[in-house]
């Protein structure tokens, strides 16, 4: 697919938890807990406010279709002011300070004085019905030749647990918000972006790490479709699918569109009332609904089926609109009969309502204020399929397809915070700022100074830590023992379901540890390696033994060798003898079978490449005697 021929045209929006010590309007730490630790649970409804001008936002509106009622889970590491029952403290300056790190990073320039703004959020995620956000710094550049627009301080949203319930644990966690212009033009050139634009955040050394704290926005169009934001997307992996399938879905409304209009098709205003049809349905919804009300879409019939994105059709999106009002869903004649609906009940149902063969019938079920909700709601978004693509915010959904959430925000979603003062940004404090190493030039720095393979130079400096590698080097240990270690060892431990942090933090349950290579067990192990007092074949088995509980000195001690290099001799030259018939039949390719005999009899102690030699000298003893 020629996507710079579709005119595709994409900008993405960064939100990354900031590893700060405080929360960003109050002194709570920034530590998630488990939900079945929390001490406490409040309820609210929310609802939005207007304007300056006295205007409501249209996203806000569309949240109010449906009064929910919200659950917040409290912890004692939260406080009144997650519960919107406080004014906000101070915007947390150990925030501002990474913040503008970043925005010198991608040469941007700050703005001379930071206000607080109030943006409108009511689908639950912040308690006081909108998100905190600051504009820090603007104008900066990437790769691509393309711009970073803004950079934002705002505050991270409550965590969902279920349903209406959310967790204040992660409400006000920093976050940096990176917007970019709407500069790419492939899949893979977002995805590049999203990659570029992480690696930054993670050079930074202030960014929190794992899956859910950082997210990215997609904003999106195509020649005569529209701009679609496209938000949450958690995974880079996703990111050029994400794209291909939003393209794939305007691609399909825009031929949707065509086809609409080559039938004279239209949209009926009317809701007709239909309950009476399904009285003695089958379907187990239906006959149980107090109300169930049917809209014409004369020319929709083949249509509402119609797959417009994998695993997504028309009739998809209708119900996702009418999802909006409360209703768990809709039916249409596509689809029908199904679902414990006849063919008779829809003979009847067409007759009701007046539908023609190729007239498509759409019906919701519910009370009589849902259903009619519902209904309009299905009227505006089989509308808007003769305009072709809507303007939008959508999730994405798994495999990397999206549905629709709300529409895009306009203006009046943004107002200021009263309860915040502004802050000056002192242009001694901008300059000062010391710009950190890349990682992609750390990466490429571990390769040409230590000789590293590429790959494994680009995971250490991609770690948690990339300093413990160098502290490790410094300390005497040689750059491939420390690299292995680091990215082989220690993971493939971690896949046995041991916690390998006691090896590189001294006390595993100590989160204020420092890394410092003095009297880590790591350190003390390697050191041995060395030394020769244990092989690096035995490196595992020690680490397994620590952490089983066994002291550093007692496991080394454990696995060292007290072979002597004649006794070693001994040993291999009776195994092989043992079995002389084998190594015959197999010649020099006996050496990897019994190399595995030689080690488990010496338990790892010894190095591996002594005994190779000394095996491979012994086979060619007994094929040529």
């Amino acid at each position: 697919m020629d996507f710079e021929a579709l005119g595709l045209m994409a900008g993405i929006e960064i939100h990354q938890q900031l590893d700060t010590r405080e929360k960003l309007f109050c002194r709570c730490p920034t530590r998630l807990r488990r939900f079945e630790e929390h001490s406490g649970e409040f309820f609210r409804y929310l609802r939005a406010t207007e304007s300056e001008l006295g205007e409501i936002d249209r996203a806000a509106r569309e949240e109010m279709k449906n009064l929910r009622r919200f659950c917040y889970y409290t912890y004692d590491t939260t406080c009144l002011v997650e519960n919107d029952e406080e004014p906000p403290a101070p915007l947390n300056d150990e925030a501002m300070s990474v913040v503008l790190l970043i925005g010198k990073m991608f040469g941007m320039t700050p703005v001379p004085q930071i206000h607080v703004m109030r943006k409108l959020v009511i689908d639950g995620s912040n308690t006081s019905g909108f998100q905190r956000t600051a504009l820090a710094a603007v104008d900066g550049s990437l790769p691509n030749g393309g711009s970073i627009e803004t950079i934002c301080l705002e505050e991270e949203a409550a965590q969902r647990v279920e349903g209406e319930i959310f967790s204040l644990d992660r409400l006000g966690i920093p976050l940096v918000e990176i917007t970019t212009s709407p500069c790419m033009h492939t899949p893979g050139e977002v995805q590049e972006m999203a990659e570029y634009l992480g690696m930054v955040l993670r050079s930074t050394g202030m960014v929190k790490r794992g899956l859910g704290t950082i997210r990215q926005d997609i904003n999106i169009s195509i020649r005569d479709g529209a701009r679609v934001e496209i938000k949450g997307v958690q995974e880079l992996d996703l990111i050029a699918e994400v794209v291909k399938r939003e393209v794939q879905r305007q691609q399909s409304l825009l031929a949707l569109r065509e086809e609409l209009k080559r039938r004279n098709a239209g949209v009926e205003q009317k809701a007709i009332d239909v309950t009476a049809v399904f009285s003695r349905s089958a379907s187990g919804i239906l006959k149980k609904a107090p109300c169930i009300l049917a809209v014409l879409l004369p020319g929709f019939s083949g249509l509402i089926g119609r797959e417009i994105q994998q695993g997504r059709r028309l009739g998809s999106e209708l119900s996702d609109y009418a999802k909006k009002c409360g209703v768990g869903g809709l039916f249409h004649t596509d689809e029908l009969p199904a679902y414990g609906v006849t063919a008779d009940e829809v003979t009847e149902l067409r007759r009701a309502v007046g539908a023609r063969s190729e007239d498509g019938v759409v019906i919701v079920s519910g009370t009589r204020e849902k259903a009619g909700c519902a209904v309009r709601q299905v009227i505006l978004r089989a509308e808007a399929a003769f305009v072709g693509v809507p303007e939008e915010t959508r999730k994405m959904l798994e495999g990397g397809s999206t549905a629709y959430m709300r529409p895009l925000p306009g203006a009046a979603r943004m107002y200021p915070e009263t309860d915040v003062l502004p802050v000056t940004v002192d242009p001694s404090r901008w300059e000062g700022i010391a710009i950190p190493e890349l990682l992609s030039a750390k990466a490429d720095r571990f390769e040409k100074a230590y000789d590293l393979d590429p790959s494994v130079a680009r995971q250490l400096a991609f770690s948690s830590d990339p300093a413990f590698f160098e502290h490790l080097v410094q300390d005497g240990i040689p750059a491939n023992l420390a690299a292995r270690t680091l990215t082989a060892t220690l993971k493939e431990l971690s896949r046995e379901g041991l916690d390998t942090s006691i090896l590189v933090e001294g006390e595993a349950e100590n989160p204020q540890s420092r890394r410092t290579p003095v009297i880590l067990p790591i350190v003390k192990v390697l050191r041995d390696v060395n030394e020769g007092t244990i092989a690096k074949e035995a490196i595992p088995d020690v680490f397994r033994a620590i952490l089983q509980g066994t002291t550093p000195d007692d496991a080394v001690a454990q696995f060292s060798s007290n072979l002597s290099v004649e006794d070693l001799k001994a040993l291999i030259r009776k195994i092989v003898e043992e079995r002389t018939p084998f190594v015959r039949e197999r010649g020099t390719g006996a050496l990897g079978p019994l190399m595995g005999v030689v080690m488990k009899e010496v338990r790892g102690s010894v190095d591996g490449k002594l005994v190779s030699e000394t095996l491979r000298s012994e086979i060619q003893r007994v094929l040529n005697p």
